[in-house]
């Protein structure tokens, strides 16, 4: 009775922690990519500023750069982008990066006023600009379009 007892708790501890950990999305700089410490082909957030002139639209397929001002990667997504996505301004953007070297995003945040940033897009940004203050900004999601890159999204 007891050892059966055990075996259920063990079983619904794992299936728990099995939960938690697929939906667990950890937060990566442009630097962190290129120093290769982020994973391959599993979902991620990056963030930092969207590079000048880097943005290339075709329809709603869009392609931009993310910078920490040290180090940039190239982001590709399929979807409406918020109407605040700016270049020069804060995005923070989930999705994986693919072994095209290419981050794929299921979904895009850009800032929307300038009074919060995740506190890990600031901090990584200011660690870039070699301790200078990081710009900050509220951040809202753009949803993919149906049938585009990366499946649903949630708020």
């Amino acid at each position: 009775m007891v050892l059966a007892g055990l075996a259920t708790a063990g079983v619904a501890a794992t299936l728990i922690l099995n939960a938690f950990r697929s939906n667990l999305v950890f937060f990566f700089t442009p630097s962190q990519i290129a120093a290769d410490e982020a994973p391959r082909n599993r979902a991620f957030r990056i963030g930092g500023l969207v590079e000048t002139g880097s943005v290339h639209r075709d329809g709603t397929k869009v392609q931009f750069m993310v910078t920490d001002t040290a180090k940039s990667v190239p982001v590709a997504y399929v979807g409406i982008l918020p109407d605040l996505f700016r270049e020069g301004k804060g995005v923070v953007a989930q999705g994986r990066l693919e072994s095209d070297g290419v981050f794929h995003a299921s979904e895009v945040l850009a800032k929307h006023d300038e009074n919060y940033m995740p506190p890990e897009a600031a901090e990584a940004l200011k660690r870039a600009r070699g301790g200078q203050p990081a710009s900050t900004g509220t951040l809202v999601a753009a949803q993919p379009v149906a049938g585009g890159a990366g499946g649903s999204s949630k708020q």
